[in-house]
């Protein structure tokens, strides 16, 4: 009897620790992050076009305000710079980049301001 419980004990530990070793769902969600992460850049884009932000920024150069690429090359892409560019884009702001103020844009929604930044901090 103990040989039988002892038996069925190290099945069930041998089951649960394998059970954790499939990694094809881990594939598929590393693909799943590249393409959201695709979609997202070009989401990203085209919302910056609809928008006025073309007026004063540029991807390559500086127009009025910085380019794109200064931009992502002084923030590191992580969550908090996400977060707290998309406020500058929805609320302004000034002194960061010059005496000429970013001008608010309340307008855009922040799921939208968010994605415009990610895809900005991706041009490194």
């Amino acid at each position: 009897m103990k040989i039988r419980i002892y038996t069925v004990v190290v099945a069930s530990i041998f089951i649960i620790a394998c059970g954790g070793t499939d990694t094809s769902n881990e594939t598929e969600q590393v693909a799943s992050a590249e393409v959201q992460s695709a979609n997202n850049f070009d989401a990203g884009k085209q919302l910056i076009a609809k928008s006025d932000c073309l007026g004063c920024h540029k991807e390559q150069e500086k127009l009025i305000g910085p380019s794109y690429v200064e931009v992502a090359k002084k923030y590191p892409t992580n969550a908090e710079n996400i977060k707290l560019l998309a406020g500058k884009i929805i609320n302004g702001g000034a002194g960061v980049w010059g005496e000429v103020p970013m001008t608010p844009h309340p307008q855009i929604s922040t799921a939208d301001a968010e994605t415009m930044v990610v895809y900005i901090l991706n041009l490194k």
